[in-house]
């Protein structure tokens, strides 16, 4: 299966652990969204979307991503964050934007993925240390399981 994700990590690279822990299971290639050609999306089977959490939603840089994506039918998509505070809902109520916006170019979203990641500056800030050795096994099983698709 080939795979590719769609990654933007930026202040802490918490979210680049996690796509890197995913890809390392996936074989998946990495790269960050203003690399993606919409068009070259159609050699892959599965392909990820992820970013940190700003403001309640995914980077903009992904949002403005799935915006240019052609429609299509089908295609397997799944999608993952790290957040200041995990969201343990199903669906994963941080990734609607994104969810919204890939269901209606006729995206699967196979799968969801979101654990704790710091957020913050020197000496404050929530969720330090993560994602820590427990939420990249979480990462590492949520990527078996995509295997299984």
């Amino acid at each position: 299966m080939k795979s590719l994700i769609i990654l933007y990590s930026y202040h802490h690279h918490n979210t680049e652990k996690v796509a890197k822990t995913i890809a390392s299971i996936l074989g998946a290639d990495i790269k960050l969204p203003e690399d993606v050609n919409p068009e070259e999306l159609q050699e892959y089977d599965l392909i990820g979307f992820g970013s940190g959490i700003y403001g309640g939603v995914h980077h903009k840089s992904l949002l403005e991503l799935a915006d240019k994506l052609p429609e299509i039918s089908g295609k397997n998509v799944f999608i993952f964050s790290t957040s200041g505070g995990t969201d343990n809902n199903r669906p994963i109520k941080c990734h609607s934007a994104l969810r919204e916006k890939l269901q209606s170019k006729g995206y699967t979203i196979v799968d969801e993925f979101n654990c704790k990641g710091f957020f913050g500056f020197v000496g404050i800030g929530i969720s330090r240390g993560r994602p820590n050795s427990i939420d990249l096994k979480n990462a590492e099983d949520f990527a078996q399981n995509l295997l299984k698709i």
